[in-house]
Parts: structure tokens; sequence; C-alpha cells
């Protein structure tokens, strides 16, 4: 650990705090004062009605019915899309078409926004399939989630000038077009720039070959990279180009774009903190949600940052120098700081992204992303669906804060009854549920086992991870484990479906139940929903569930893991 390290972390942090606001009060007006652009007002009105919407207020049921139709449809397209890709144009490596099983996993895995990876892009997938197929499912996942954020916040909020039928949380197509357009697209194109001017390529060149200094041949895919990679990052998607990721110098080639990509991971999570403390006329709403998830983030950076930097200790009776920490699967343009922060904020947030190899983290490290993950991916999260899940936690911790006092309790103005409590702890089971049973059953069944290349505890932690990652919507993985087979990838298609629109449906369920709510007055008895004790309860809350809940696995797993390490012994 080194003082450079500490302040690129720093100055992530500060950067991203800094860009909070101004973005944050533009997603305000987009979506909730469209008088604030009248060119793009007349452009919108032209399109709705070319498009026949009509833009009436929709109910959560309608909502949410309008929300999974289109997401199915998606999953059928990308599906077809990689079953017949050797019909389709954009395709000089002339790739056959993806076995129906990986297929369906991939095509449920971009459109739930998980953008899990059983296979190697650049060998598996053509450019049309990468271009149209997965990077459109980029902008529409991201775009999704941003959706359900706002009628969420709707449901809470006092008032929202989109609403026009009392009762209703505005209508999907109308948040989903204006996502894509106005946040997503105009964001993308920028970054992209960015990146192709630090040398991510952007052709679509035919795989080249090339005679290395050892006079052997090495073959290097070329693609539209630059533009799939920047609403990976900025729509917290995950999903290389290429099988590296952003480890690959085509994808993330130098320092200055590795910490851009970072910070383009959490910058609209964290922007719409602040649009959510607009749209609930109490910025300190925001600020307060804000805290709880910087603070949950610094927390896991110092954590893994300090678990690289130490020596393996397998490796201790070797003659290995060992100084810089533990480089294994690291690349050496990015250091320590540079891959524990990116793997930290990757696993933050829905982004799924890699900078390096998370299986050869140390037990401990690679623990701290798995806990990132089982905290229900509310440390920032994915684009809308992270705060999404953290309102959850918040009504939660109303509720028992309301225990606490003796009163029911309220938040922003409206009572927290039991048919919102329900709704929120079925949310928080759903993911336990999953991941819970879908690694009990693979480590039980020869048919998941079979594919495991690390026995004992890393083998755990490897079935562990992909449940998780599935379950919570995120994309990473611990390499160790081949996921490309039969079981995993139905299972894991499952998951992850149940993981993204099980949680969506629950979530508008409740902004269903407040959004005809009145409001009340606060009084001396009110919890105040702001501030430096709630900001405490609400982490505590967050902490405590997840520890009970999956204290007894990550001790099977990677803490047992780590024991062994300590007495040089592989578990």
């Amino acid at each position: 650990m080194d003082i450079n390290g500490w302040l690129q972390i720093c100055l992530l942090f500060t950067l991203l705090l800094a860009l909070t606001k101004p973005l944050g009060l533009y997603l305000y007006k987009v979506y909730e004062t469209p008088q604030s652009f009248k060119i793009l007002t007349s452009f919108e009105k032209r399109l709705f009605k070319l498009l026949s919407i009509e833009g009436e207020g929709q109910d959560w049921k309608s909502y949410a019915s309008s929300l999974i139709l289109f997401n199915i449809l998606g999953i059928m397209v990308l599906f077809l899309i990689q079953t017949n890709q050797e019909l389709l144009p954009l395709n000089p490596q002339n790739l056959a078409a993806v076995p129906w099983d990986l297929a369906l996993n991939t095509a449920v895995s971009f459109v739930t926004h998980t953008n899990w990876q059983a296979y190697s892009g650049e060998t598996s997938l053509s450019q049309f399939t990468q271009m149209v197929g997965l990077t459109w499912q980029n902008f529409c996942a991201a775009g999704t989630g941003l959706a359900v954020f706002l009628a969420l916040a709707r449901g809470f909020s006092h008032q929202s000038l989109t609403i026009i039928q009392r009762g209703t949380l505005g209508n999907f197509w109308v948040d989903l077009i204006k996502s894509i357009l106005y946040v997503l697209l105009p964001l993308s194109v920028i970054f992209s720039l960015f990146l192709v001017s630090q040398g991510v390529i952007q052709n679509f060149s035919p795989t080249l070959t090339f005679t290395t200094l050892e006079g052997t041949q090495q073959s290097l895919a070329m693609g539209p990279v630059a533009s799939q990679e920047a609403i990976k990052l900025l729509g917290t998607n995950g999903g290389g180009f290429f099988n590296a990721n952003s480890a690959h110098p085509f994808e993330n080639p130098t320092p200055l774009s590795n910490f851009f990509q970072m910070l383009a991971l959490v910058l609209i999570p964290a922007a719409l903190t602040y649009t959510y403390g607009k749209m609930t006329n109490d910025t300190k709403q925001g600020w307060s949600l804000l805290a709880a998830m910087v603070a949950m983030a610094l927390m896991g950076a110092a954590f893994i940052y300090y678990y690289e930097s130490q020596p393996n200790p397998l490796l201790n009776h070797l003659s290995v120098l060992q100084e810089g920490g533990n480089l294994e699967g690291k690349e050496t343009r990015f250091g320590i700081a540079g891959s524990s922060l990116f793997a930290n904020l990757a696993t933050d947030t829905s982004g799924g992204s890699s900078n390096a190899m998370y299986d050869s983290f140390t037990p401990l490290g690679g623990m701290i992303l798995l806990i990132n993950m089982l905290l229900g991916e509310v440390v920032f999260g994915g684009v809308g669906v992270g705060l999404f899940g953290m309102l959850m936690f918040v009504v939660l911790s109303i509720f028992i804060a309301g225990l606490m006092v003796g009163r029911i309790p309220e938040y922003l103005g409206k009572k927290i009854e039991g048919k919102e409590v329900r709704f929120a702890v079925l949310y928080i089971a759903l993911y336990p549920f999953l991941i819970l049973l879908g690694t009990a059953w693979s480590v039980l069944a020869p048919f998941g086992l079979s594919s495991l290349q690390n026995p004992g505890a890393h083998g755990l932690s490897e079935i562990l991870y992909a449940y998780t990652s599935a379950a919570q919507n995120n994309g990473s993985a611990f390499a160790g484990l081949n996921a490309n087979t039969l079981w995993y990838n139905l299972t894991l298609a499952l998951v992850m479906f149940l993981g993204r629109f099980g949680s969506i449906f629950l979530g508008l369920a409740i902004a269903g139940t407040m959004v005809n709510k009145k409001i009340v007055q606060a009084s001396a008895g009110t919890f105040p929903s702001h501030g430096i004790l709630f900001v405490c309860l609400l982490i505590g809350i967050i902490l405590i569930v997840s520890a009970l809940t999956y204290f007894p696995v990550l001790m099977l797993g990677p803490f047992t893991e780590h024991l062994y390490s300590m007495q040089g012994k592989m578990s």
C-alpha cells in the first residue's frame, strides 16, 4: 500500500462527489421538468406520436406488465440473433451459431442487466451480434433500471410533475425512451470518443494475424469495441467485447482510461441520489443515501486494497519476491490500487467488469467482492436499480426505528404499514433464497461439480460467487468454474431472471401502495430519514441482515480458505 494508491482512491471519490449534483440536476430536469428542454420536447412529441405512445400514467401493475413484457421480447430477439448469427452480416470470422443453452443464458443475462459471459466474446459472437444484439440490450437494460427507479421515487415522493393521473407512477415507455435518448446515448457518445482517444479500437476489420518477436503467429480480434465499452460502463452493464474484459489493452489501454472507466461505473448511480432528493423536495434525503453508499464503498476499497497488498501466504515457502503484494492475475499498468478499486466498484455496482482475475485475489480480498454483492447491490448498484434496492432497506430501517419508539413509522410524510414491510422483506429474502438454493444444489449434484476445477473451500466460493453474481445481476465471475454447461446455463439464467424481475415486481408493488397515501405532517415523534443517525442506522441494518444471512457460507468458503492458506495449504 502506498500514497499513490490512496491518492487515486481519494481523487476518484472527490471527482464523483463534484459531479453528483450537476448530473443529478440534469437527470431531474429530463424526467420531471420537461419544459426545461423545449427543443427536445417538440422532438419527443413527434417521436411518441410515431410510436403510438400516448403517455398516460400507469398504475404499478400496468407499469410492471409493460416492463416485463418488453424485456421478455428482448430475450427472444437476442436469442434468435445468436442462434442465427452465421446468416447475418458483420461476421468476418464466419462464426457459427451459438448453442441454444448458451444463447438462452446470454440473452437472459444481457436483458436482465447481468451480462454474465460463459463464453469468449471475440471467438463466439460476431460483430453484428455484439453491436446490434448485446450493445442494444445494454441500453435497454440500463434504461429499464432508470425507469424502475423513477416509478419508486414517484411512489415515495410528495408529487411528480410527470404523473398525469393521480395514483399512477408515470409511463414506462416514456421513461425508457427518455433514459436512452437524453441520458445514456449522449453520455455514451462522449465517453466513446474519450476511449478512442486513449487507444480503444473501433472498427469493423476482420481478425488480424501478426508475427511476434519469437517468430510465432498471433491473431488479434478486431471490432467496434469503444461503442460497446462506453455503455457497458456507464450503464453498469459489464460484459466485455473480449474475454479478458477491461484487462485487455484494446478495451482499457492506459491508467487514465482505467481511472475514468471506474468513474463511469458509479457516475449515474451517484447522481441519481441527488435526483431523488429533488423529486422528494428534500435534497437531504438524497445526500444521506449517497453518504451511506460512499461510506460502504470506501470500507470495501480499503479492505480489498489492504488484503491484495499483502503477500500470498501460499508462496511464502518459495523463493518468490512478493514486496509488491499479490500481483497474480493483475495488470502491472494498473497496479494493486487500480485493480483493487476497480474490482470493488465493479461489485459495488452491477457492472460486472474486471481489469484483473478475481479468482486470483486473496481469499479475504475475494470475500469482500462477494460481500459487496451479497449486501444486495445497494452500494451504488446498477443504474437505477441500486438506489431502488437501497430504498427497500430504507423502508425496513424506518420500520425498525418506528418499533424502537413505539409509533407507526413514516417516510417522507407517508406511513409505512404492514403491506409495505411485507413486500420489502420479500424483496430482501428473494436474493438469499436464489443464491443459497442454487449453491447448495450445485454442491450436492454431480452435474454441478463436474466442471469445477478447484476442490474444497475455494471451489465452494466459486459456485457461491456464480449464483451471487447471477441473482444480484452483476455478471463477474471466479473463472475456476466452467459455467458453460447445460446445468449452469439454465439454472443461472433462471436465477438471473427471477433476481431481476422478481425484485422489480415487489418494489413496484410498494410504489403502488405508497403513491395513494396521504401526506401527514411531521411531529416531534417522527424519526428523521436523513442525518448521521439515520445513515448509521441504515448501514447497520444492511450489514446485520447480510451478516445473519450469509455468515455460515462465507465461513465455509473464503474464510476457511484463508485459514488453510495461512498454514501454507491449499483448501
